[in-house]
């Protein structure tokens, strides 16, 4: 007779990329529960060096950490494997970073806080959805200047320098801009 228990080989690689240790923590273990082979990850240079050796399956990738982007990483772990399945996830979201993650290749794109179903819900998502409510209201003064300045600094591939001086901005003011959360609609 066979022993028929599942190992890890038989569970899904998942690669978990985000500078919040607390989150990482309770995040895998909800998505270990329901059956995902998880690595974490706290910078993206870690994750390109582990993804390079053995590119994941899935992939949870923060946008906004010390170093280098999750757009980075997005791009990069799409290079390695097509087929891998990438949810972007943020507490910084823009249109302008949602659009170039699903255009570097994310399956999706989730504001923070997103939960360990919201996540397996978008890996499965395998087109737009049309049935999405158009708002009828405008943005913002606030929201407009946050989407303008988070496509500007996309245009720099974040380099806060090159962002302010396109801007006409002091690099301080901007600094203090960037690090403000987007206004509410």
């Amino acid at each position: 007779m066979t022993d028929e228990t599942p190992t890890q080989d038989d569970h899904p690689s998942l690669l978990l990329v985000d500078d919040d240790e607390t989150f990482c923590r309770v995040l895998k273990k909800a998505l270990t529960r329901r059956g995902f082979d998880v690595t974490v990850v706290h910078e993206v240079e870690t994750a390109l060096a582990l993804a390079e050796s053995s590119p994941p399956e899935f992939a949870v990738v923060d946008l906004k950490m010390p170093g280098p982007s999750g757009l980075v990483l997005v791009k990069r772990l799409k290079e390695l494997d097509e087929e891998t399945r990438i949810v972007m996830l943020t507490g910084f979201a823009s249109i302008a970073t949602a659009v170039e993650a699903i255009k570097l290749g994310a399956t999706h794109y989730l504001a923070k806080p997103a939960d360990a179903d919201q996540i397996i819900a978008a890996f499965e998502r395998e087109g737009g959805d049309d049935e999405v409510p158009v708002t009828q209201q405008p943005l913002s003064v606030d929201r407009l200047e946050w989407e303008h300045i988070q496509r500007v600094l996309a245009e720099h591939q974040g380099n806060i320098s090159a962002t302010a001086r396109a801007l006409k901005m002091h690099r301080r003011t901007l600094q203090r801009k960037l690090g403000k959360h987007p206004a509410r609609e």
